[in-house]
This record gives structure tokens, sequence and C-alpha cells, in this order.
């Protein structure tokens, strides 16, 4: 006990004597230095008392399906930095192949007592996915928002890029370079945001008088590796730009336009989506579509707090405009024999 004291006055810069006294629900202490004592309890492991356990840690989950992506990354930082602006302690859960899963993390922030949780990307954008741990969630009346476009059926506030804003602007691009065998390499069939891409690349080819084929659209995982294999299958059928679902796919389809002996952008041009970093450092530089990540994360810390806070939120989706970059990785369609 005494160690715990210690511990727990050293994070929080107060006596051993005032943690004490929020510990045994003691007045005396302000409200601002009691949460922080709290929170202190939570980060450093520590049991709340009994009678203190009904209450809501100032902790919130951050919830990411990986880290290599750098787009993850991003909106860690911009949410992370958003939360403690409002007091509230951010709990990094990342998935890795074999490691915990994304329902474990849910049950391990309920014990927490977690104030909230935030979703930036991950299985509630998969509609044949497992989604009983959000529904747990929900059930609990734990405050949730969404970072990008999820199935219909969960019920979560939620804060998503234009999918087809982002395809238009990208097919647009391309067309307007004089590109007519134009491919795309997406996620997973049942990924929503790589749907809502689909249908919009479809939609914009059509409104043009033509049509996106099926053999003109490719699945991969979300690696470079995927966007290589992807890449390589529409190269053989003679598109000649190549829109990605992300940044890492589009160097993969780099990656793919230089093993067969071709370049970018003068024989196939690649446009990503995300425009994460070090985009401008690659060779070339890839033409993306931009998610404005720190206008998303702070309107997603602003729907969590809103709810914590005891606010109606509608559920629903906050779209958000992309906006496309035009770099090194798209010229001028070569000549047709």
């Amino acid at each position: 006990m005494t160690r715990r004291l210690a511990q727990v006055a050293k994070k929080v810069g107060v006596s051993e004597a005032t943690v004490s006294r929020v510990l045994n629900n003691k007045p005396g202490v302000s409200e601002a230095t009691r949460q922080s004592v709290l929170t202190a309890l939570d980060v450093l492991g520590y049991e709340r008392p009994t009678q203190l356990r009904g209450e809501r840690a100032r902790l919130v989950g951050l919830v990411l399906p990986e880290l290599q992506n750098p787009i993850f990354p991003a909106f860690a930082e911009v949410i992370g930095g958003a939360l403690a602006q409002q007091g509230l302690t951010p709990v990094l859960c990342t998935q890795t192949k074999g490691g915990v899963s994304e329902a474990d993390y849910v049950e391990l922030l309920l014990q927490q007592q977690v104030s909230g949780v935030v979703f930036a990307g991950g299985l509630f954008a998969q509609q044949d996915a497992g989604h009983a741990h959000y529904q747990l969630l929900a059930d609990r009346k734990v405050p949730v928002v969404l970072v990008n476009a999820a199935i219909e059926r969960l019920g979560f506030p939620c804060v998503a890029c234009d999918d087809a804003v982002a395809v238009e602007q990208a097919w647009r691009h391309l067309a307007s370079l004089g590109h007519r065998r134009i491919g795309l390499v997406l996620g997973p069939k049942d990924h929503v945001p790589s749907q809502r891409k689909l249908t919009a690349a479809r939609a914009v080819a059509a409104a043009a008088g033509g049509e996106l084929p099926d053999d003109a659209v490719e699945r991969a995982m979300f690696s470079l590796e995927g966007g290589h294999a992807a890449a390589a299958r529409l190269i053989g059928r003679g598109v000649t730009g190549i829109i990605c679902a992300s940044d890492p796919l589009a160097l993969g389809a780099v990656r793919a336009v230089r093993r067969t002996g071709r370049t970018v952008p003068r024989d196939v041009s690649v446009v990503g989506y995300d425009d994460s970093a070090f985009m401008t450092c690659t060779e070339p530089p890839l033409t993306t579509v931009r998610q404005p990540i720190e206008a998303m994360g702070r309107a997603a810390v602003e729907l969590l707090v809103a709810q914590i806070e005891g606010g109606s939120v509608p559920p629903g989706e906050l779209l958000f405009e992309p906006e496309l970059v035009v770099r090194g990785s798209t010229s001028q369609a070569p000549a047709v024999d």
C-alpha cells in the first residue's frame, strides 16, 4: 500500500496524504486532483478501491489495425494529442499477426473502465468479420467513435474521408492525362471503403461514356506485397493508369511496373490514397489522394468527448473532403500503337 501511494503521488505530483484521501473517498481534494490520481492508478495498473470502481477512468482506448502503414501512426498522433488536451489519456492498442485480437483489446479496455474507445480502421469496416465486441461496447454504453467507413448496422458515430470523391478525383486526373485503360487495386471484397471506391469508379467511368470492366479491378491485402501482385496482373492486361486504395499498395504497384522493365510514369501512372509520411521522398514522388487527418482526428475526439460528457451524438457519418496531390508518379498516357 505504501509503495502504491508513493508511486501514484510521484506520478501526479502531489503528497501521499492527498492520494490517500482520494483512495478513501475523503473530502478536501479538488476534482481535478482527484481525477488525476484516479487516472494515475489506471495507468500504473493498480485496481481502484471498490467504492470508486463504478466511475469511468480518464483513459480512452485507441485501437489501430497495424502500425506498418504510416497513416495509422499519423492518426494516433493527432487523436492522442487531442485527447490529452481534453485531460484524457490514450491507451494505444495495435494488432500484430498472431497477437492480441481486436476483441481481446476490447475486453482489456472494459476491465480498465475506459471512458471511451476510438477505432481508427479495423474490423468495423469488414462485413464478414466478427463484430460481437462492438455490440458489447454498445451494451455497456461505452462511448465509441469510428474513423473511416464502417458497416451500417453498428450504429456508432463515424468520421470518414469521402471514398467516392477520392476515386473521382484520381480517375478524372488520369483521364485528363489521356489514360483510357485505368485499373483499380482495392482491399478485400467485404471492405466497405473499397466497395465505395469501386462504386464511385464505375459511376465516373459511366458518366464519361465508358465502363470499368471486371478484369480492371484487383483485390489485395493492404501491403506493399499485395499491391505488387495485384498491379502486376493489371499491367499484364494493358492498364496504363492504376488507382490504389492505399499508399503502400501504390508503392507495390510502382515496384511491379519496374519489375516488368517499364517505368513510372512514362509507361504506367500510379495514384495512391492517404498521402501518408514520406510519399514526397519516394522515386518518383507519389501522386496520391490526401486524407485530412488533422481535421478528422480532432472531429473524432470532439464526438467522443461529447458522449463522455453525456451529450447526445446522433449515429451516422461525418464525411470529410479529400484532396488530390499531384506529384511525379502520373503523366500523359503512352501513345497507343
